[in-house]
């Protein structure tokens, strides 16, 4: 993706994986959660839906290599259950 096609998103602590190709997952996440640090947002959810469980196994395993990353988990009945994963995120200076 060229700059010039780069669309700016609200970082909210949601993340709708809905519309990004799973190519752009390396990326999109670690830079996500570090926008989120810079925001004060602590605490993310990541929705990636249920399907067949490979985009949800991504995305677990970005977050178990992100070093700014506490701990994360699955969504509750409330929170998307298995189709999103909640995480917490260190803030900035742990």
């Amino acid at each position: 993706m060229d700059s010039d096609d780069a669309v700016e998103m609200p970082i909210t602590g949601e993340l709708d994986l809905h519309t990004f190709r799973p190519q752009e997952l390396g990326d999109l996440i670690p830079d996500y959660i570090e926008l989120c640090r810079e925001k004060g947002i602590h605490e993310i959810r990541i929705i990636h839906g249920k399907g067949t469980g490979t985009l949800r196994e991504t995305v677990h395993r970005l977050l178990e290599r992100n070093p700014h990353v506490d701990g994360f988990r699955l969504g509750s009945s409330g929170t998307g259950s298995w189709g999103a994963t909640l995480a917490s995120l260190k803030p900035i200076g742990h």
